[in-house]
């Protein structure tokens, strides 16, 4: 499977180069004040969920300044709302039962934000029935099963009767746009649509210099790296209030050597081939003592010099600012090296089934060569080769990245027209 091309983009879509030339400038689209309702921001315990929401409205502000935005959250806890606000000082975020049903009245379209699968479904099948108002989908894994495969997945039958009377339907990865059309959807407007988390652009500066100070981690100097176990053991964190999931568990115990090996390889040979330090982080709150178990403690002590397992939890921009901060990153893991990228920094995804379908992404924007199949015995060879390749050779390796961000870029510019479209409509 290759990328897909921007002329695929517009075939996918169903748009004739004569309509998006047609398109009116998006600042004056905006200046209707239109009210966006945005559906978004799932959890707090995962930086890359965080993720999702500033940087569509990173987007947003960008392309249709003229829009006021409402957040309709699962969750702003823990220092996300704070964080958000601080960014975005005008949103204003849904709270109270009554905040929702005045966003409902007064807000002009419905917009479901990036994320796992259609997660607030229920909730765009309410605006629909209620007031028959214009809704997007922007960047979904669909139909995003854990354990997916082609021939035996499930979905939900509501997905594609909200996917087909969207104003657009975009899919986060090529694999799901596939499977989506193969099952029924025919949306007119439909396509592949990167992550919003490809616009994440918070920072918390200070935080990451005291951090990185206070460990003896310099610009440029080393490299980020995220373990993972086939599910998130969320069951970990006691605020989920979860039981143990014993299939789960047992697939995590049965996997993680073979996973997290040859991950804990490419440390050591990054610290014994080059002068760069590791810092191990998490992406989800679950990674911190995943990173200790699997990679910090079962490398040798003279590697362990320069390698520092970060024990505590973080947020998104803190992690930006770490990112940008870095060499690189290599794990286990989705949308810390979806931020690595919209920063220009070089970024490698080794992802498994459990994970879905969205690592496909890495294909669709150029970044094949970085994307490993940790069920495939030659993917899994060429892990520690491709890490160090990527570390040694910087110019290279980032002139790789530049591509990536301009067809990303590409992407937004045209999604966000179409957005900017259907508000007027």
């Amino acid at each position: 499977m290759t990328h897909i091309s921007r002329k695929d983009f517009l075939k996918h879509s169903l748009l004739l180069a004569g309509y998006l030339a047609s398109v009116p400038a998006l600042a004056h689209a905006g200046k209707s004040k239109k009210n966006l309702l945005l559906r978004s921001s799932w959890q707090v315990e995962n930086i890359g969920d965080i993720g999702h929401t500033p940087g569509v409205l990173a987007l947003i502000e960008k392309y249709l300044p003229h829009v006021q935005v409402r957040l309709w959250p699962d969750s702003v806890k823990s220092g996300v709302e704070e964080m958000l606000l601080a960014r975005f000082p005008k949103l204003k975020i849904i709270k109270t039962a009554e905040d929702k049903q005045k966003a409902i009245s007064e807000c002009d379209f419905f917009l479901h934000g990036s994320g796992p699968s259609l997660v607030g479904r229920h909730e765009l099948k309410l605006w629909k029935e209620k007031t028959g108002k214009p809704y997007g989908i922007y960047g979904i894994t669909f139909p995003g099963n854990y354990g997916f495969q082609a021939e035996d997945a499930t979905f939900n039958p509501l997905d594609m009767e909200l996917f087909n009377h969207a104003a657009f339907t975009y899919f986060r990865d090529s694999v799901s746009l596939e499977f989506a059309k193969k099952h029924g959807a025919r949306c007119k407007i439909m396509g592949f649509c990167p992550d919003g988390a490809f616009a994440v652009d918070v920072r918390n500066d200070k935080a990451a210099d005291v951090f990185l100070e206070a460990h003896g981690l310099e610009t440029g100097k080393f490299v980020c790296v995220i373990p993972q176990l086939r599910f998130s053991p969320w069951w970990e964190i006691p605020s989920k209030q979860l039981p143990v999931n014993q299939e789960k568990h047992a697939r995590n115990e049965k996997m993680k050597e073979h996973d997290n090996l040859p991950i804990r390889q490419a440390i050591i040979e990054v610290v014994r081939q080059t002068d760069l330090k590791v810092l191990i982080v998490p992406e989800n709150e679950t990674q911190i003592r995943i990173g200790k178990e699997m990679l910090y403690d079962a490398l040798p002590e003279d590697v362990k010099t320069r390698v520092i397992w970060r024990d505590s939890y973080w947020l998104t921009d803190e992690a930006v600012s770490t990112y940008a901060r870095s060499a690189g990153l290599f794990g286990l893991e989705m949308h810390s090296p979806i931020m690595c990228i919209a920063l220009g920094v070089p970024a490698i995804v080794c992802r498994f089934t459990e994970q879905t379908s969205k690592g496909y992404m890495w294909q669709d924007i150029g970044l094949k060569e970085w994307l490993f199949d940790m069920d495939t015995k030659e993917d899994v060879e060429r892990i520690v080769p491709t890490v160090l390749n990527m570390v040694k050779n910087p110019t290279a390796s980032k002139e790789k990245v530049k591509k990536a961000q301009k067809l990303v870029a590409q992407y937004q510019r045209d999604t966000m027209k179409i957005l900017g479209e259907s508000l007027k409509a």
